[in-house]
């Protein structure tokens, strides 16, 4: 027994650290691990503006009407918390992580929202009135008739935002990512959309009057209806005017406009009454060639106009297919890891790998049949997706 406990205790002493550290990672990751909104500490109508210190942990916690004005909520994990209605006026949310948190109706006037991590947040009807939001990231948010005016958001990240009927007057987005982000009906007047990123992004019947667009990337963007009266564009790329209402400023040369009437020739050319002389019939019958090949040209540019705005329609829809494929692989990803369940290994990773080869098949296409292979790949993903549905189905009811 003297040798052994020996052994013993130095087998235990080299064990122990092991097991700290494993206890420590798989408490870490316990920590991680989504949540059920609403799940975590009930603080419905709370009021922290007197000093009252919140929790540790955040998460999914509900927070309705809850009172945090001016309250220091940097870094915090409110990830999946229930916010709504709550009052965050001029509270510091600087890198606060608020992802599938409920924001509905929350006021955040004159808030710091700086780097804040609100991907696929509902903030409908929310209250952002001159929040500084600099670097903050909404990516497939929902800010759907949102009050954003004068809010500033240079360098957000408004990937596949929905921005419908938003008020985001005067706000500034320059450099803003917002890729077929959704602005339609959105009161958009006096905003700088400067440098941003906006490709297949929509702005049909936006009120864009007097808004800037210097150097915007505009490629696929969809301003059908939109009211451009003095908004400049000056530098924009891939600008298309086609549907739009008013006149806008500083348009490039290379952007497409709706077409217009055109003033035709209406000089008349005389004589001494002994007919054409040799020099009016060949000035005529060079107007008249050059009207054809003016004509064909002109036949020709409106052939590959509407074939332009076809493909980029097309390409508009194709992108956004497979973004919201994307959103169902996160969402399904999520209730997985909140009910702690795992899916069917081989139709799991062919939904993952459906998405890669139809975002690399979009990022390649150039014609309206290469499209076809992004279609394709979102269809056998979703076919993919429907198998793990099924199969967690079994295994809900067989729990």
């Amino acid at each position: 027994m003297r040798r052994v406990t020996p052994l013993v205790l130095a087998a235990f002493l080299a064990i122990a650290p092991a097991t700290a550290v494993l206890a420590a990672s798989q408490a870490a990751a316990a920590s991680a691990a989504p949540c059920k909104k609403g799940s975590g500490p009930h603080l419905r109508g709370k009021d922290f503006t007197d000093g009252t210190p919140l929790p540790s942990d955040l998460r999914c916690a509900d927070l309705t009407r809850a009172k945090l004005d001016e309250v220091d909520l940097t870094r915090t994990d409110l990830t999946g918390a229930v916010l709504r209605d709550a009052s965050l006026k001029e509270a510091d949310l600087t890198q606060v992580h608020v992802e599938y948190a409920d924001l509905r109706g929350a006021d955040l006037s004159e808030a710091d929202l700086g780097q804040l991590r609100a991907k696929q947040a509902d903030f409908r009807g929310a209250v952002l009135i001159d929040a500084e939001a600099g670097q903050a990231e909404f990516p497939h948010a929902d800010l759907t008739e949102a009050v954003l005016t004068r809010t500033v958001l240079t360098q957000a990240d408004l990937t596949d935002a929905t921005l419908k009927a938003a008020d985001l007057r005067g706000a500034e987005l320059g450099q803003v990512r917002a890729r077929t982000a959704d602005f339609t009906g959105a009161r958009l007047r006096d905003a700088t959309f400067d440098q941003a990123e906006l490709q297949y992004a929509v702005f049909k019947d936006a009120d864009l009057t007097k808004s800037s667009f210097t150097q915007a990337n505009l490629q696929g963007a969809d301003l059908r209806g939109a009211d451009v009266e003095d908004a400049s564009f000056t530098q924009a790329d891939d600008l298309n005017l086609t549907g739009a209402r008013g006149s806008a400023e500083d348009v490039p040369d290379d952007a497409i406009v709706p077409d217009g009437a055109g003033n035709p020739i209406t000089g008349v050319l005389g004589g001494s009454g002994q007919g054409p002389s040799t020099a009016v019939v060949l000035i005529v019958l060079s107007t008249l060639g050059l009207g054809a090949t003016l004509m064909i040209w002109g036949a020709a540019h409106r052939h590959r106009r509407r074939s332009a705005a076809a493909y980029a329609a097309a390409r508009r829809a194709a992108e956004e297919d497979v973004t919201r494929f994307g959103e169902e692989i996160d969402a399904l990803d999520f209730d997985m890891k909140i009910n702690q369940l795992n899916g069917p290994n081989g139709e799991w990773q062919a939904a993952l790998d459906a998405y890669e080869a139809a975002k690399r098949s979009l990022l390649i296409a150039q014609t309206l049949q290469e499209l076809d292979g992004a279609a394709a790949a979102v269809r056998h993903g979703r076919q993919a997706l429907e198998a793990v549905r099924r199969r967690l189905s079994d295994v809900h009811r067989q729990g």
